[in-house]
């Protein structure tokens, strides 16, 4: 049986790697609130900042609400819709609203930032008789609206909002050609229970487990007959086509933290909608990759006579009738998604094609033994970190999680699985990077493979327990969203939680590396009285030595 293998899409999958890995192992999840800083607060400016639900109609028709951040002064919008009042949107006679504008009165003023101060214009808007003002920020970003010590004059209660530059443009641009546009803000409450975690959890351990035992369970690995000595064996043994494999070095490590930490410079500096849609059109190669190579395994395996009818093409050659059938319907749904990333379901075609690429990914690229894995996961660990956690130290943002986001403008990089929150009044996606299930992937992948080749069950195996460690670190990673209320780096807590927990002392020439690797993990583990990442079962067990060395 001519079996269907990742051999053709290799080439492509493996350019696809580096920006796949790069976003991938951003924070799971993005910060829904807006923090509190260090901003100063003062008497009459001491205001929490406000998340503002912007809704807006044009001519009576609904648009779809945009997001603000009311400031330190001024008054609070309510908690909700039926307490928020709709009043018509006017532009002062001053776009930049920084004078009186008689025509304010009664109605939100929506002004440009420039020319004045945030309270002067907050002053001259409230001083017109506006009941709100509404501020389009200079960036793709909204600023934090504060006082100085010399500011005075803070008696208005109007609500200031500012919103992105991106969305004041859409609200300007509803507003010309003299159309009627009536707005409402408010500030409902987040939902206590995010139903889409644990759909979004369960999604990231099947894509794991699946892609470590796609080849062996939907693929099959018939085992090849011997020859016999007269010869008749070779004729009856099944023609089978191996899968074109990358191995992974050490080295490997190095050259991707270098490289990854470059390209995410370049794109946190020049963040524009051409590098958005170049990852966006990576994202749709890798996805045609892989939509067509789970449709054509599964294909195969059923119907195993599929695999053998070719038909020959002009200038392609022989093509298999699976693949006639098969590519167009993926080519279709890429099409479709990339068309309509805007549309509420827009999420099941990036995630299929998501799944699809991953699976491919963990078939051609693997990791030799837990010394590759080791210095992989370790570089990547840090990596994640830094970026996330430490570069605002640095850069004033989070790098990682700035570059994910993308631009108001633009679209948004695909590079994550996503589930919408359907109890959140905000709405918005959990997502979780393509690395988050990448890098532990390699992991989870060789100690399945390394238990085949050893003979070994679930007792006494390393893949059942590689696999519940990393659904623990993902529960790990999602306790932690929740109790920091801003962005995780997952590897963060996927890495210790996999790789290593030592539960034995290993030979004294591992001894060093194994620390490091473990020291966090421990930590972890020590609270739910588990000991079972593939490093601390290789100590206790006596094979630490085997898997370090070993070629799964």
């Amino acid at each position: 049986m001519a079996v269907a293998s990742p051999r053709r899409g290799g080439a492509v999958a493996l350019l696809l790697l580096l920006p796949v890995l790069l976003l991938a192992p951003g924070a799971a999840g993005f910060n829904t609130e807006f923090e509190e800083d260090k901003s100063p607060k003062l008497p009459r400016c001491n205001n929490p900042f406000q998340k503002v639900k912007v809704v807006y109609w044009v001519d009576g028709e609904q648009m779809s609400a945009l997001i603000g951040m009311t400031a330190r002064f001024g008054g609070m919008v309510p908690d909700t819709a039926s307490a928020a009042e709709r009043l018509p949107a006017v532009i002062p006679s001053s776009k930049t609203g920084c004078q009186k504008s008689p025509q304010l009165a009664g109605n939100i003023a929506v002004t440009e930032r420039g020319e004045c101060t945030y309270l002067e214009k907050a002053n001259a808007a409230a001083s017109s008789g506006a009941k709100a003002l509404i501020m389009a920020n200079d960036i793709d970003d909204v600023g934090k609206m504060v006082c100085s010590k010399n500011d005075t004059a803070l008696d208005f209660k109007i609500p200031v909002v500012i919103v992105s530059r991106s969305n004041g443009l859409k609200i300007f641009e509803a507003m010309d050609g003299a159309k009627k546009v009536e707005m409402q803000l408010y500030s409902p409450n987040k939902a206590a229970f995010d139903g889409a975690i644990p759909f979004l959890w369960l999604m990231a351990v099947s894509t794991t487990a699946c892609a470590a035992v796609w080849t062996a369970v939907v693929v099959g690995e018939e085992e090849k007959k011997a020859p016999s000595g007269d010869g008749e064996g070779d004729q009856e043994a099944p023609k089978t086509e191996e899968p074109e494999i990358v191995e992974l070095q050490a080295e490997t490590a190095f050259v991707f933290v270098i490289v990854s930490s470059c390209v995410l410079l370049f794109l946190f500096f020049f963040n524009s909608i051409w590098s958005a849609w170049l990852m966006v059109g990576l994202f749709c190669l890798g996805g045609l990759q892989g939509l067509h190579f789970l449709a054509s395994t599964l294909i195969v395996r059923a119907c195993k006579k599929c695999g053998d009818t070719k038909i020959k093409l002009p200038a392609v050659g022989n093509v298999t009738a699976v693949t006639l059938v098969v590519l167009p319907i993926a080519l279709f749904i890429v099409i479709m998604w990339a068309t309509h990333q805007s549309s509420p379901f827009a999420w099941v075609g990036q995630n299929l094609m998501g799944i699809g690429m991953m699976i491919l990914v963990l078939q051609i690229v693997q990791m030799p033994n837990i010394k590759v894995a080791s210095a992989l996961l370790i570089s990547a660990f840090l990596y994640d970190i830094f970026w996330v956690f430490i570069s605002p130290l640095i850069f004033k943002k989070s790098v990682m999680i700035t570059v994910a986001k993308g631009t108001d403008d633009g679209p948004s990089l695909p590079m994550v699985l996503k589930m919408p929150k359907e109890f959140d009044v905000w709405n918005g996606y959990d997502m979780i990077g393509f690395g988050d299930i990448l890098f532990p992937g390699l992991l989870v992948a060789f100690s399945f493979r390394y238990d085949r080749a050893h003979g070994k069950g679930v007792a006494n195996g390393y893949f059942p327990y590689v696999m519940i460690g990393y659904a623990f670190g993902l529960s790990f990673t999602y306790v932690g969203l929740y109790l920091m209320k801003s962005g995780q780096p997952a590897l963060l807590y996927l890495v210790p939680c996999t790789l290593g927990t030592i539960a034995n002392q290993p030979s004294p020439a591992m001894a060093p590396t194994c620390r490091i690797s473990s020291s966090y993990g421990l930590i972890l583990w020590s609270e739910i009285g588990l000991a079972g990442t593939i490093v601390g079962l290789g100590a206790q067990r006596g094979e630490l030595s085997q898997l370090w060395n070993a070629k799964a």
